[in-house]
């Protein structure tokens, strides 16, 4: 099969096919996000990485073989899967939390990933999500990571309720998941970022203010909040934003951490007065079990939620290489998905 392979970090190659496990499946890989996660495991940022790797979480496609121990899925399903696949046998797999399985399995980390025609998928009846029949496979591809992680964010960690501050900081792909969704929610979201065509996109999905990330953005929001937020979350994951995050909270407030914090920035000095002065909360949110996706694909259904506005650039395998080396130079408006293969 064809895949994106690098045998060093920062190198690519070319490769062959995957089969399934008993419990598990192949698919066809119909579509694959390019993420910041993915460019940390580029960089050599993941002890989780052996080489040589393919890369690739964010997937949606169709069932292509199955396990002999499968019960849910069989040849031709189109489905997707969360980026965190659990064990199903340890106590938080037994306890409905997937996403901080003990024995977690993670495509594109652990193991082989979707930047090919072909990803292997273990543990298919805990871990595999059926799609609507109306999804196209480019806006299912970004459920995986960004916009399933932004919901269990802002929904399950946040508990955002109409009415609320919630600031965003960081308009990428998850970014502006959370913008949407903490609308949807009925929140009033204010959006953070310096890219001002993604302010611009974030007032499109619904934040009642747009703030310009190189100004004084704690007193900004305190001013625009008129105390602060309730709730702010760092979907970029860097010092200076999870910073922000924290400072501009109100009294009692939670700040949520989706953005990863890896290389030279896994260990940040954490304003620490303030967090127990004010009795400030600190979450971490980690992807979204499968079991959860049915509430989330409800408001999509219902047009709630319209993931598929936060789908970019549509490129080829072959671009994929380019696509993540750019990405610490800059990242494109909406999520960049793969979709020839």
């Amino acid at each position: 099969m064809k895949a994106v392979l690098f045998e060093k970090f920062q190198e690519v190659a070319t490769v062959a096919d995957p089969t399934p496990e008993p419990h598990g499946v192949v698919l066809k890989v119909e579509a694959t996000g390019v993420c910041r996660s993915d460019w940390h495991g580029w960089m050599g940022h993941d002890s989780d990485i052996d080489l040589p790797h393919i890369p690739g979480h964010e997937l949606a496609g169709v069932v292509e073989a199955v396990g002999k121990d499968v019960k849910n899925w069989k040849v031709g399903d189109r489905v997707t899967v969360p980026f965190i696949c659990g064990c199903g046998s340890c106590s938080e797999c037994h306890a409905g939390h997937q996403q901080v399985c003990l024995h977690q399995e993670q495509p594109g980390f652990t193991h082989w990933g979707s930047f090919a025609e072909y990803v292997p998928i273990h543990q298919a009846d805990l871990n595999v999500v059926a799609l609507p029949a109306t999804m196209e496979f480019a806006t299912a591809a970004s459920l995986g990571c960004r916009f399933a992680t932004s919901y269990r964010a802002v929904i399950d960690q946040g508990k955002v309720s109409a009415g609320q501050w919630v600031v965003v900081h960081g308009c990428g792909g998850v970014g502006l998941s959370a913008v949407m969704i903490a609308s949807a929610a009925g929140a009033n979201v204010i959006g953070v970022d310096l890219d001002p065509g993604k302010l611009a996109l974030a007032k499109d999905l619904g934040a009642v203010a747009a703030i310009d990330g190189k100004g004084d953005v704690v007193e900004a929001i305190k001013e625009i909040t008129k105390g602060g937020a309730h709730v702010s979350l760092d979907a970029l994951g860097h010092p200076a934003t999870m910073t922000n995050s924290i400072l501009c909270l109100r009294p009692r407030g939670k700040h949520i951490q989706v953005g990863l914090m890896l290389g030279d920035h896994a260990t940040p000095v954490v304003p620490m007065a303030k967090i127990v002065g004010q009795e400030i909360e600190l979450l971490g949110s980690h992807g979204m079990q499968a079991h959860r996706y049915d509430a989330m694909l409800d408001m999509v259904k219902n047009g709630k939620l319209d993931p598929a506005r936060l789908v970019g650039d549509k490129i080829s395998l072959e671009q994929a290489p380019e696509a993540l080396m750019n990405m610490d130079k800059f990242q494109s408006i909406g999520a960049t998905v793969i979709t020839s293969f």
